[in-house]
């Protein structure tokens, strides 16, 4: 999984990667040729007395440490270009492909997961490609040439080497295959400590009224020691490398300087033989240690490439049609053909055998019970979801083979939680409309009720808005989302519930306002309370997901029996009757 990420991300950066391997392959040839070059010093210029050979050979040393030097800078410099070009491909990618989900598709992963995959994971992937080309790449050339040269210098003391390097082999491996459970636990544990935070940052309004925070700290604390529990094994197994390595490094050199101690005075090798084999011997085994920094990183990267690949091969519920068809008019005639939603591992139909009419210059109303799919039908007219069954068209056209930005421009959706952008008031009734005037941001809070709240702030339009509008009350936060749709200017108004935080006279004066403004357009509206909309010109009564019944308020009122319980409940039988 993590090969074919690299493989298929990577492929941009080929000529860079080229050249990182060439400086690094000339760095490490210059690295390699230094200890030969020590040898000859000591065999031929100090034991010789020959000073012109050492200053000769010297010379020589120096500049090839520069080669070595310049060759090793420039070439972190353009791995580290790959590592953070590739973080940034990928977080691309995945913020990309999410944005292409569904809700469904997005519940499926869950927020927290997504954020930590794009964050987190990524930055594990990243983390690797920027050891593996500064470090990990040299180790295996810097491996086989040392030990080729030390083979040079001394056949028998090789043996050491070998053994060395073999054990090390065996150690790496398993450490790597021990770690790796831990490492796949430690990114579900970072998921879950992701999600309890982001839950009480979110409901810390809620915790403290219901005086909750010693339960929410012990939530916190047990996912908290979960990862620390998980972390800690997976450090624990990975700590037992850097002692193996260097124990190898420091028994092999005792035992090279051991039996080559022999060997010299036996005649069979010289002193400056002994010192450049013990230099590659060293160079061997510190190049399987950089090569450790890699096999520590790559148990937690494997798991963080699958996690990324998961999301990236997830193919999205909601797909752009291939030839998307023009819409024959722009009327804004919406209708619901014998739709039917089954969601998936649901037992039940959210939606079955829905027939619906929104014609132009009326406003159609949607009631029911909680849970009788009010709000699942509003979400099938931009295609937030597609039905099982039946078809969602829009001046005869089917909204799953139309353009998802034509769809788009003809549709306005106030949602039943609004959310606003971290920003300006300005800013966010933009998302309408980029092109926007002033003028015409100030008409459309006018006949959202917006006008007295927003010229009350001392900034006005460019009043500061947090992220989820948290700095203003529900209602504001409403007529802002009405007044953000107003702005796109439509042929579809959708509202979700969206006078539920109005007052009753705010909500009439807006309803009233809102006639005018969409006297051509279709207006769809799901509401809860009765007096919301008691005066649309067709109200769609749905219980359990199939409509029960159609008609004006009076009509139903006299023969719907399902509609005459909703308007029982309502606040008083006056009120209700009114």
């Amino acid at each position: 999984m993590l090969i074919g990420l690299l493989r298929e991300h990577l492929r941009p950066f080929r000529r860079t990667l080229l050249l990182v391997i060439v400086l690094q392959l000339l760095q490490t040839l210059a690295s390699l040729y230094l200890p030969t070059l020590n040898a000859d010093i000591i065999d031929r210029g100090v034991v010789r007395g020959d000073t012109g050979y050492i200053l000769r050979v010297g010379g020589l040393m120096v500049g090839v440490s520069v080669v070595a030097l310049l060759g090793q800078a420039v070439a972190v410099y353009f791995a580290a270009r790959v590592a953070m070009g590739l973080g940034r491909d990928l977080r691309a990618a995945l913020y990309h492909r999410v944005q292409s989900f569904s809700a469904r598709d997005v519940g499926a992963f869950g927020t927290p997961s997504l954020i930590t995959r794009v964050t987190n994971d990524v930055q594990q992937v990243q983390m690797l490609v920027t050891s593996a080309l500064t470090l990990s790449v040299i180790a295996p050339v810097v491996c086989l040439g040392s030990f080729a040269l030390a083979l040079h210098q001394d056949v028998p003391l090789s043996g050491v080497l070998l053994i060395a390097l073999l054990l090390l082999i065996v150690v790496i491996a398993v450490v790597v295959l021990r770690a790796r459970p831990y490492f796949r636990l430690m990114q579900e544990r970072l998921d879950g400590i992701n999600h309890v935070l982001r839950e009480q940052i979110t409901g810390v309004r809620v915790i403290r009224a219901f005086v909750r925070e010693e339960f929410e700290q012990a939530r916190f604390d047990r996912a908290n020691d979960e990862l620390y529990g998980v972390s800690l094994r997976a450090g624990q197994v990975m700590a037992a490398l850097f002692p193996v390595v260097l124990l190898a490094v420091n028994v092999s050199s005792v035992a090279v300087l051991w039996f080559g101690g022999h060997r010299i005075d036996g005649g069979d090798l010289q002193v400056g033989e002994l010192t450049a084999f013990l230099s590659y011997l060293l160079q061997t085994l510190m190049s399987v240690l950089l090569a450790t920094f890699m096999f520590m990183m790559l148990p937690r990267a494997e798991i963080s490439a699958e996690r990324v690949q998961e999301v990236l091969r997830t193919s999205p519920e909601i797909v752009p049609p291939d030839e998307p068809v023009k819409l024959p008019a722009r009327q804004g005639r919406v209708e619901f053909r014998g739709v039917t939603l089954l969601l998936p591992g649901a037992e039940e139909p959210v939606l079955r055998d829905v027939d619906l009419v929104g014609e132009p210059g009326r406003v159609t109303a949607i009631v029911g019970s909680t849970g009788s799919g009010k709000t699942t039908l509003l979400h099938l007219i931009p295609r937030l979801m597609d039905v099982t069954a039946g078809q969602v068209t829009i001046d005869g056209a089917d909204v799953r083979e139309l353009d998802r930005a034509a769809l788009s421009t003809l549709i306005g959706l106030v949602p039943q939680k609004p959310y606003l952008f971290s920003g300006t008031i300005a800013s966010n009734l933009r998302y309408g409309d980029p092109d926007a005037t002033d003028d015409e941001l100030w008409r459309a809070l006018e006949i959202a009720q917006a006008t007295d709240f927003v010229r009350r702030l001392p900034d006005g339009l460019d009043a500061p808005i947090s992220q989820g509008g948290r700095n203003l009350s529900g209602g504001q936060r409403q007529r802002l989302a009405i007044a953000r749709a107003l702005v796109h200017r439509p042929r579809i108004y959708l509202f979700d519930d969206s006078f539920s935080a109005l007052d009753y006279a705010t909500d009439a004066a807006l309803r009233a306002a809102l006639l005018r403004q969409t006297a051509d357009a279709t207006v769809l509206v799901v509401a809860q309370r009765i007096s919301t909309i008691r005066n649309a010109d067709r109200i769609v009564v749905l219980d359990q997901g199939r409509v029960v019944g159609t008609g004006t308020h009076d009509e139903l009122l006299e023969t719907n029996a399902t509609y005459q319980e909703i308007v029982a409940s309502q606040r008083s039988g006056e009120e209700a009757a009114a």
